[in-house]
């Protein structure tokens, strides 16, 4: 996966914007989802603000956030990983 960052990941926050393979998602919270003692795996809620149906994550561990960034789609029921190409902050 390719990454292209303008600032830390620990430093976007609600309303930035997060390009997934080319597509742009507006960022609605950054919080820790599960505090595993010596790490701390982190979710990023990302929404289409133009797709009503587009809740999305993106899920990292604090300690090795560039080689542990996965991607979420929100299946109505529960969160699916899917493979991206390259995200963008």
């Amino acid at each position: 996966m390719k990454i292209k960052a303008s600032k830390p990941i620990a430093q976007v926050g609600k309303g930035d914007v997060i390009n997934v393979d080319g597509k742009a998602y507006e960022v609605d919270a950054h919080y820790v989802l599960i505090d595993h003692g010596t790490t701390k795996e982190m979710a990023i809620e990302i929404f289409d603000p133009k797709d009503d149906d587009s809740d999305c994550q993106i899920r990292y561990f604090d300690d090795q956030a560039e080689e542990t960034i996965t991607f979420y789609v929100f299946n109505g029921l529960m969160y699916d990983q899917k493979e991206i190409e390259k995200v963008e902050w």
